[in-house]
């Protein structure tokens, strides 16, 4: 585990962003941990510690930025990635689940190969906010029948609540907002 000197540094490096991409809304820009590589690797292993003796069989990422926490961390726990991206982006057969967004609806896709039934899957992304994208997320793995062992985000912005749809998960989060 890091020191608490650690986690300050990641949320030191975490950058608010107001008024983007709309008026009201204070943006968590995660693009100055990315530029710095101690800081990046310090991220990665703390998302990593709480799974390490979890038996991960696959990391799955969420787009887009999942992925780019996801291929680090299933390299920590010396297992495979897998993406899970918006409808028409995976080239072969795919399983797909819509959910809803604040207007509207949209839809997420995996490989129908990607998992096999019981493995343990650990879902990887950059934040958590109202848990609609994880929560499709586990369903998408439920239909493979993976064993989802948990969550892990840098960002978790509380005050959404997105944790409360997973509550039956492990969920770990770095820096909470």
């Amino acid at each position: 585990m890091l020191s608490k000197k650690d986690l300050t540094d990641i949320a030191n490096k975490i950058r608010n962003v107001p008024n983007f991409p709309k008026e009201g809304i204070n943006f968590k820009d995660i693009t100055p941990v990315l530029s710095d590589i101690e800081i990046f690797r310090k991220a990665v292993k703390q998302m990593a510690a709480p799974f390490m003796n979890s038996n991960i069989h696959i990391v799955v990422g969420i787009e887009s930025r999942g992925f780019i926490f996801g291929v680090p961390i299933a390299d920590c726990l010396n297992c495979g990635f897998v993406p899970v991206r918006k409808p028409g982006k995976l080239p072969c057969d795919t399983e797909s689940v819509s959910y809803e967004l604040e207007y509207g609806k949209d839809s997420l896709e995996i490989h129908k190969d990607a998992i096999e039934e019981g493995q343990n899957i650990l879902i990887v992304d950059d934040l958590l906010a109202t848990g609609g994208t994880a929560e499709a997320t586990c369903k998408l793995i439920s239909k493979s029948k993976g064993n989802i062992v948990g969550f892990t985000v840098m960002i978790e912005l509380e005050f959404l609540l997105g944790r409360e749809k997973l509550n039956q998960y492990n969920v770990h989060s770095l820096v909470k907002y």
